[in-house]
């Protein structure tokens, strides 16, 4: 039985070789995503859409791009009614999204470089600067339920893009699916980690806290008994 020590999850690589091994994420999946970049590549445009096409049909995901965008120079929307596809700012997102995906068929997934993209991608969306350029930008939230529900949905499509594609065979669908599921689950424990913080690490984090703190009142008693007796001493001389 492999023991995995909670508070080590809190380190990106370690956590990324225990969600690959539950998840069973392998070289073989890496193949899968590499090979299938042909077939997906010339569907990002329709996926990136479809995305979009779905965050504009609620407000309450529509209102996180009326805000000037990160690195976007052009004029930005005041109000949910000037957002559409055709929006300078809506498609400089797209392009953002676009690349995202291509990435997904295309990362070497053997690299440290490439879990810290995907989890930056998450951090991004919290509210911190999750990318340098960056660092001195207003900053972007989006609650954890959309990032969720928007990658179940980018799932879904790809899902249905490689089923029915005309040009892969039964066992090729089959590997880039599951190689695609499995990604996009990693993907969304890099943003969820942002938001949510297991309690069994939050408490061995108290527990190793507490020396620190029991330290810290001794001090406070030590140093209020001190002054007590140099209260005392000078007290006299005050009269």
């Amino acid at each position: 039985m492999q023991h995995i020590d909670p508070t080590t999850l809190e380190h990106l690589p370690s956590r990324v070789q225990y969600l690959r091994d539950f998840i069973g994420f392998t070289h073989e999946d890496v193949a899968a995503l590499h090979a299938a970049k042909p077939a997906i590549a010339p569907l990002v445009p329709v996926v990136v859409d479809a995305v979009y096409t779905k965050l504009l049909s609620f407000d309450i995901t529509s209102k996180a791009f009326v805000p000037r965008q990160t690195g976007y120079t052009g004029k930005a929307p005041t109000r949910l009614e000037d957002l559409n596809h055709d929006h300078p700012q809506i498609k400089f997102r797209k392009d953002f999204l676009a690349g995202y995906l291509v990435k997904l068929v295309t990362m070497n997934y053997a690299s440290d470089a490439s879990w810290e993209y995907l989890d930056k991608v998450g951090l991004m969306h919290t509210g911190v600067a999750g990318f340098a350029h960056r660092a001195k930008k207003p900053g972007l939230r989006v609650e954890y339920i959309h990032c969720a529900a928007l990658l179940g949905f980018v799932e879904d499509i790809l899902v249905e893009a490689v089923a029915t594609h005309p040009d892969l065979d039964l066992d090729t669908k089959t590997a880039v699916i599951r190689a695609v599921n499995k990604l996009l689950w990693i993907q969304n424990d890099l943003f969820a980690r942002h938001y949510i913080q297991d309690a069994d690490v939050r408490a061995k984090k108290l527990s190793l806290d507490k020396p620190t703190a029991l330290v810290a009142a001794c001090g406070l008693i030590l140093l209020g008994a001190a002054s007590m007796k140099y209260m005392s001493v000078i007290s006299p001389l005050r009269v």
